[in-house]
């Protein structure tokens, strides 16, 4: 047993994790299959990294309109929800907890993801992204804005998924709302322009987040819900940090505190923003005494770094990403301080078994 924080058993509330480190959501676009369900070296993947404290899984769309990357799974349907099961189970059989991320990519999405037809978004505006598509990485293009009546639909889809996560066998569920996505689309007022409930007022361009939450309370306890947040995201995914955007997330991560959640997950900058107005450079720090619940932070942490940011109180949990992709036993590596694998970007995203399943593990 390792002497360090990060890599002890903890207890928050009446749930108990293996230790303080969690596996961060990524998408690797493995389902490419009729009807995206997920498959046997998907219980594979996650399975062979159930001994971390949590495991959340890569973006799972609740709908076909909620689509912006190619081969992802969805949660939508019953096939779906079936084809889950068998990875919940392996991850449970290890010992593993694990939450599914829902994820609706909005405007970061393109027609040819939806049969010719626009992306949905708050407001009809060009992120001047790109989309994962068949041929690969293409500009996005202006989407079209949601009605009303398309917003409630959509939290109708989160609740629908969430009820599927449920039967599925997951432990609980973690609701996209950060990198630019839908939820993250209607925060920013940059992204969005509306004049309606839904737009205008920080209160407003929050108020999709906590109608979710609101519809969930039916199919699943706050206790087994968790929200990523990435307040000080700039010049990615096109976000911009703007005068109100650090106060938006205020608002939400104090109101968050009224749900009882299982953790609130919290991103550091994706890119330097020392010199943008309004950013926030240290996430963790700025956020940590607005919320009194389980804080995981998450963005190019190391075994030590993880370790401190921790240990000054900043965060109770620390998300690995990459590392976890090249170290299915990137626990037991940190615990005995083994060398890790690189990681071969080139089959993030690939349709293949190469990069996937095949990173050796200690003493293979």
């Amino acid at each position: 047993m390792s002497d360090i924080t990060l890599l002890k058993p903890y207890t928050y509330q009446t749930e108990k994790y293996n230790n303080r480190m969690a596996m961060a959501p990524m998408t690797r676009s493995r389902a490419g299959n009729e009807g995206n369900l997920a498959t046997e070296q998907m219980a594979i993947y996650y399975s062979d990294r159930a001994d971390a404290g949590l495991l959340i899984t890569e973006g799972t769309v609740v709908s076909k309109k909620a689509v912006g990357f190619i081969n992802v799974p969805g949660l939508y349907s019953k096939e779906q929800t079936e084809s889950w099961k068998q990875v919940t189970k392996a991850v449970h059989d290890k010992g593993g907890k694990i939450f599914v991320q829902l994820w609706h990519t909005g405007r970061l999405s393109h027609p040819e993801l939806h049969n010719g037809e626009l992306p949905h978004a708050p407001s009809a505006i060009n992120p001047e992204a790109k989309a994962y598509v068949e041929s690969g990485f293409i500009d996005t293009v202006t989407p079209k804005e949601m009605t009303v009546g398309e917003i409630k639909a959509t939290i109708l889809d989160f609740k629908n998924s969430t009820k599927n996560a449920v039967e599925a066998g997951f432990d609980g569920v973690e609701l996209h709302a950060a990198n630019g996505y839908l939820f993250h689309q209607f925060f920013n007022g940059t992204s969005n322009t509306r004049t309606d409930e839904y737009g205008g007022s920080i209160e407003n361009r929050a108020k999709i987040l906590f109608e979710t939450l609101d519809a969930l309370k039916d199919v699943i306890s706050y206790s087994r819900v968790g929200v990523r947040l990435n307040p000080s995201m700039h010049g990615v995914q096109g976000m911009t940090v703007d005068k109100d955007t650090i106060a938006t997330h205020e608002y939400i991560v104090k109101k968050l505190n009224d749900y009882g959640l299982a953790y609130l997950h919290l991103t550091e900058p994706f890119t330097d923003v020392s010199e943008v107005p309004y950013a926030v450079t240290e996430v963790a720090k700025h956020f940590r005494p607005m919320y009194n619940g389980l804080l995981m932070i998450n963005k190019g942490f190391t075994k030590e770094t993880g370790n401190k940011v921790i240990e000054d109180g900043d965060a109770d949990m620390v998300a690995y990403g990459v590392p976890f992709i090249a170290n299915p036993d990137l626990v037991k590596r940190f615990e005995i301080d083994a060398p890790l694998n690189a990681p071969d970007q080139s089959t993030f995203y690939t349709f293949t078994e190469k990069g996937y399943n095949d990173y050796p593990k200690l003493g293979e």
